[in-house]
């Protein structure tokens, strides 16, 4: 690294053999113009979340918003899709580490999508190790062998990689820049792009990304900005780079139209994320009393206010030209219970059903079991690659429909399952794995944050369940010693005491009974790794 770069970026963390690859000079040089490009505007658009907030907080209600009416009226489409993202009938998903990747382009799923995101603890040598990862993939240098001596290497055909970099509201600690900590959207992006993009486009394909938790389509043109900047940098043709936005908060689901606007020339389209949606809703309204969602269990896709998105996300996509993927099957083969496992089957092949049906041209599986499940669906329904051609015109969702506050009760059942798996998660999560499996179903940080977001707004305005009881601390407390006691039988004494779950039970603690709400429970934990 050459002195003028040295004083610029400081990296204060361990390193490891092959790290020096991933971090050499050129790709620092690169992470630096980024940052120092586009960083403070980051930082601007989180600010103006909060400024948003506020007038949430006022009861001043999202709307379709009057000075981009143009862009929702007029007939643009998004450029042309890539071939090889035609058919994305059945998406899966996990986070990068070696064996899972290999796992995933092998799973005969149509796309695998990296996640350096919700299901991966953004520790540094995690991040740093899922680049090598995804560049031997790449490569096809990739191989795992495991304690038992098995060993893991890529078939002769592979699921089209796309990768979820961070959101724009995770810093990275380990990477300062100038002293500032920088963007983990950009260090997973700027990395991942330097190394592969012309390696994917010699192959055949190119960098294809997934963005999550964008609120605004100003948050998207920034990506757009990143985009164009990042493309002339490497001397790559402008609209190569092609990314789908994750629809996962409820603000971004009035700007559909606008968000496929400022991403149109590298737009691969949208994507429903069913479980960061639930939280952003309950986030967004956490301070009026007339916005309680039931328990989780009951909140699904065919709930009022998510059915509606789910339903506009297609027509809106299909207007443009653009795919409308679907939401995260979350089941996992359940093993020594055939009878369970065929129902669990049965709820996801009855979920990708109401998908096809409705109009989405894929949906997305966490476990390679359910591959084939999801698959079968699709290519009953959906013989042709995609079904852009339905345009979902019967559809009319209004602004009231999208923030429509569902029927249903608060139980004691739901309140002791958001105490036990979030503790059993955020403990998961501490201890490095991001995609845990808890009671069947392939977990990550989003359903941390529905469980603790809904006990923290369930005690603040002392919710009366359907048991007639009314929760406040005091239950709180109670039934949080009980579900403690329950999580030391499942996992044993020994993981119990040599675990984090004493961290875990702290921080969950702190974000349930804290005054204010904390955004993001992630940004809480990056502390403790």
């Amino acid at each position: 690294m050459n002195n003028s770069l040295t004083e610029q970026i400081s990296i204060p963390a361990i390193t490891q053999a092959g790290f020096e690859e991933i971090l050499s000079s050129e790709a620092l040089e690169f992470l630096a113009a980024l940052h120092e490009k586009f960083n403070a505007r980051r930082l601007q658009l989180l600010d103006a979340r909060k400024e948003r907030q506020t007038l949430l907080d006022q009861g001043l209600w999202p709307h379709f918003l009057l000075e981009t009416k143009s862009i929702r009226d007029n007939n643009w489409t998004i450029a042309p899709i890539p071939q090889d993202l035609q058919d994305r009938r059945v998406e899966i998903t996990g986070p990068v580490d070696r064996k899972m990747v290999i796992n995933a382009l092998n799973s005969g799923a149509k796309v695998f999508m990296a996640d350096f995101e919700d299901s991966n603890t953004p520790a540094w040598e995690q991040q740093v190790n899922g680049q090598i990862n995804l560049r031997d993939a790449i490569n096809r240098t990739i191989t795992f062998t495991n304690e038992k001596g098995k060993t893991y290497s890529l078939n002769a055909e592979t699921a089209v990689l796309m990768v979820r970099p961070r959101g724009w509201h995770l810093q990275e600690k380990h990477l300062l820049i100038n002293g500032e900590e920088t963007s983990g959207s950009l260090m997973d992006f700027g990395l991942y792009f330097f190394h592969n993009a012309k390696n994917l486009i010699a192959k055949g394909s190119g960098p294809y990304f997934y963005l999550p938790k964008m609120e605004s389509h100003l948050e998207a043109r920034l990506w757009n900005d990143v985009f164009v900047f990042a493309q002339d940098y490497l001397g790559i043709s402008q609209g190569t780079i092609k990314a789908t936005v994750l629809i996962e908060t409820i603000l971004a689901s009035f700007e559909l139209n606008e968000i496929l606007y400022e991403l149109r020339e590298h737009s691969a389209g949208l994507n429903c994320g069913r479980w960061d949606y639930i939280f952003s809703y309950i986030k967004k309204f956490r301070n009026h009393k007339n916005f309680i969602l039931p328990d989780r269990a009951s909140v699904t896709m065919l709930t009022p206010f998510m059915l509606s998105y789910s339903l506009l996300v297609i027509q809106t996509c299909h207007k443009r030209n653009a795919p409308a993927m679907g939401g995260m099957a979350a089941f996992i083969p359940i093993k020594n219970d055939e009878t369970a496992n065929a129902a669990a089957f049965e709820k996801v092949r009855q979920d990708k059903w109401r998908e096809a049906t409705d109009g989405h041209d894929g949906t997305w599986v966490a476990h390679p079991g359910l591959v084939e499940t999801a698959m079968k669906v699709f290519n009953e329904v959906m013989p042709t690659a995609n079904q852009i051609h339905v345009k979902r015109e019967d559809v009319d969702v209004s602004a009231s429909d999208l923030i429509a506050v569902p029927e249903g009760q608060v139980t004691e059942a739901g309140i002791r399952m958001n105490i036990n798996v979030g503790i059993l998660y955020i403990e998961s999560w501490l201890q490095g794995q991001g995609a845990a499996a808890i009671y069947n179903l392939m977990e990550d940080a989003a359903t941390a944050e529905i469980s603790r977001a809904q006990i923290w707004q369930w005690l603040k305005y002392k919710v009366t369940t359907a048991e007639g009881f009314v929760f406040d601390q005091q239950k709180y407390h109670l039934f949080l010693h009980e579900e403690l006691q329950k999580i030391k039988e499942l996992v044993g004494e020994d993981r119990f005491k040599n675990g984090r779950f004493n961290e875990a039970t702290t921080l969950f603690n702190d974000l349930v009974l804290s005054e204010n709400f904390e955004e993001f429970l992630t940004l809480q934990a990056y502390h403790q790794l």
